[in-house]
């Protein structure tokens, strides 16, 4: 597995690399035999050292952990914690995810500027005008159940994901709530 440790206003030293190879790659390699890559950032918030962990375990499930803590070795393992948690909570799904054949469609690319003013308007001022969407990118949609994609919400700490239902093809999204619940969309078409 490719490990990149990358620090952000804080040194990382040979101790510290080679401590968060060693314990990541054991924390993985249970569930993933041969997984692709990781990504270890630590940055200084304040007077904590803030872990933030990325792990594509497989082409497209990517499992995400971060923690605080004054000591760097301790914001590691708790962030290392979280993922293994999440990867032990998953663990079955991920066996029937791998024997599975991947089904995948690719969502269109979209541009979106900022919304210019006409020749005979003045500009609005920045804090009324409408807001600047920054998104371009092109992505590809999982087709999976939805519990399947509450699993990879989960995994990637995001809070929504689009994916195409494996039950009827259509697209679905789920999010989650602001009382902590999950939110899932299923429209009907007309």
């Amino acid at each position: 597995m490719e490990i990149s440790i990358t620090g952000k206003q804080i040194d990382i030293g040979n101790s510290l690399r080679s401590y968060v190879e060693e314990h990541l790659e054991s924390a993985v390699v249970r569930y993933f035999e041969t997984p692709l890559k990781a990504s270890v950032i630590f940055s200084k918030e304040g007077n904590l050292i803030k872990a933030d962990i990325s792990v594509h375990a497989v082409s497209d499930i990517v499992v995400h952990g971060e923690a605080e803590n004054a000591d760097p070795y301790a914001a590691f393992d708790s962030a290392a914690g979280h993922i293994s948690k999440q990867l032990r909570r998953y663990k079955k799904r991920f066996s029937d995810y791998k024997s599975k054949a991947k089904a995948k469609a690719e969502m269109a690319n979209y541009v979106v500027f900022e919304p210019e003013a006409d020749d005979d308007e003045e500009a609005l001022p920045q804090d009324e005008a409408a807001p600047v969407i920054v998104a371009e990118m092109q992505a590809d949609l999982p087709s999976c159940t939805v519990s399947g994609a509450v699993m990879r919400m989960d995994l990637a700490g995001v809070p929504a994901l689009m994916f195409r239902n494996a039950a009827h093809g259509g697209l679905n999204m789920v999010y989650r709530r602001a009382d902590g619940n999950i939110g899932w969309v299923d429209p009907q078409s007309s």
